[in-house]
């Protein structure tokens, strides 16, 4: 797959299909890669990139700090993964595209209407993470991996992150850039030598800030109540992605629809015909 450099962060990217383009923040947590469309959980079940890339040029990519993407350590914020996916459409001479986000990647999306409404032609919301349980294990991951950090160091964290091949969310003791340190030699070797105390005040303060509430997290609801960009929201029900984080996108966003269905009705045969459903919808009003 192509590379691009944005803003000194390595890229990892793909584009399939023909038609209005969609830029797709992946599902997965910290390890939002590319194939996390077809791999994980539901959307293994649904197989949207069976359907979508038919109708639309899917933009997809390995959110930075995940897969063969690059990083830099630094106090992450929804704000930087929205400045990644608008950096991937400029790459790209993209001015306008509708915008999906699955699980965490949710929150950029919402994010990037809020931040950039001229290029969001509308937002697809599938599983927003959020609810208490989902902020109380986020913070509890960041407090592992400091605890960690304290203990045994950074340089046993390169140990760690290259030894045991997970993601930040498997073994939090890797930290958020576990896939940056087994990607590239040369930035492991300086993540070894920085100041343990300034980056664990970095490490803490992107933890409290990107799971700061106990709905959906992202931007503030002030905000998205100022937004006139379609959206839709399809609600999960589990410990990440509580039903409560959903309804509260349906309530922020002024033009959102609620996709009503439960769980198990969220299938291959319904689930793509009502995202191109909406999706044509909203092609055909702007063309029009």
């Amino acid at each position: 797959m192509p590379i691009a450099d944005i803003d000194g962060i390595a890229t990892r990217y793909e584009v399939t299909g023909s038609g209005p383009p969609l830029l797709m923040y992946a599902p997965g947590g910290f390890d939002a890669t590319v194939e996390k469309w077809s791999t994980q959980g539901v959307y293994a079940k649904i197989k949207l990139l069976d359907h979508l890339p038919k109708h639309y040029t899917c933009i997809l990519f390995d959110r930075r700090e995940c897969g063969q993407s690059g990083g830099r350590v630094e106090h992450v914020t929804w704000a930087h993964y929205v400045a990644q996916g608008k950096g991937l459409l400029e790459h790209l001479d993209i001015e306008r595209a509708h915008l999906m986000g699955g699980c965490m990647g949710c929150c950029p999306v919402a994010a990037f209407g809020v931040m950039h409404p001229e290029m969001v032609l509308s937002m697809v919301l599938w599983w927003p993470v959020g609810g208490a349980k989902y902020r109380i294990s986020g913070q509890q991951r960041f407090a592992e991996h400091i605890a960690f950090v304290q203990a045994n160091g950074l340089e046993q964290v390169v140990a760690v992150a290259q030894a045991s091949g997970k993601s930040f969310g498997a073994d939090p003791r890797g930290g958020p850039w576990a896939a940056v340190i087994r990607n590239d030699p040369d930035f492991a070797e300086a993540y070894a030598e920085q100041d343990v105390e300034r980056y664990k005040l970095i490490v803490t303060g992107m933890g409290r800030t990107l799971f700061d509430r106990d709905t959906a997290p992202g931007p503030e609801p002030e905000d998205m109540l100022r937004l006139d960009i379609p959206a839709l929201v399809i609600p999960g029900q589990d410990a990440s992605h509580a039903t409560s984080a959903a309804r509260y996108l349906e309530e922020c966003l002024p033009r959102a629809q609620y996709w009503n269905v439960p769980v198990p009705g969220q299938t291959e045969e319904t689930a793509p015909v009502r995202v191109l459903e909406f999706l044509d919808k909203v092609s055909a009003d702007t063309a029009g």
